[in-house]
């Protein structure tokens, strides 16, 4: 067993993103997917990727190096609470980081303190403003899988419905400014923003 895995959810249709797979898309000269593998394995012992399987092949060409697991949506389309359910269910870490595959500023130092904040809990979860980011997160894999599939069975998509089940740490902003960057939740979701974080990593 692993001490932390990283967990990526890119199972989405991107359709902010035209006909083309945001997460192979390259930024800054790196594919965004690469970028957040990169950042979690400076903290995590193990990489998962959640995706259709449509997706696999692209990913994987990518992700090479990295050499993922891939945990592969039955049923894809089902939104992000059954990405996170697949994603976890493929580890047997004691804690695992699930972020979305669109963070090109993902931050390993503020990442490094959720895992430490969420020790003794079964999830560390920011709030860098007004709502949480479930997908910028640490949980406990089984507790919060478990969580997702009972938010599902319940007909419910939000991803922060199964966080409010379990006993989790609210990570607030000053906290979260101690020990990183708040552009490490910044997402590419149209091609405005790829042009803006190519921009700003150049």
């Amino acid at each position: 067993m692993t001490d932390r895995a990283g967990v990526v959810v890119a199972g989405g249709r991107s359709t902010r993103m035209g006909d083309r797979e945001k997460a192979v898309l390259k930024v800054g000269g790196r594919p965004l997917v690469a970028r957040v593998a990169d950042a979690l394995a400076a903290v995590a012992d193990e990489l998962v990727v959640n995706c259709r399987a449509d997706q696999r092949e692209a990913i994987a060409a990518v992700l090479a190096d990295r050499d993922p697991a891939f945990a592969i949506d039955a049923d894809p389309d089902r939104g992000p609470v059954a990405g996170v359910e697949t994603g976890l269910r493929a580890t047997d870490a004691d804690y695992a980081a699930v972020v979305a595959c669109d963070m090109p500023f993902l931050d390993p130092g503020l990442l490094r303190y959720l895992f430490e904040r969420a020790a003794g809990h079964e999830a560390a979860v920011p709030k860098p403003a007004e709502w949480f980011e479930p997908l910028h997160a640490v949980y406990r894999p089984e507790q919060m899988a478990a969580a997702c599939e009972n938010a599902l069975a319940e007909g419910e998509p939000r991803l922060v419905e199964p966080v409010f089940s379990l006993d989790f740490e609210v990570v607030e902003r000053a906290d979260l400014l101690a020990h990183g960057t708040l552009a490490s939740f910044e997402s590419v979701d149209t091609p405005a923003d790829l042009r803006d974080a190519a921009d700003r990593l150049e």
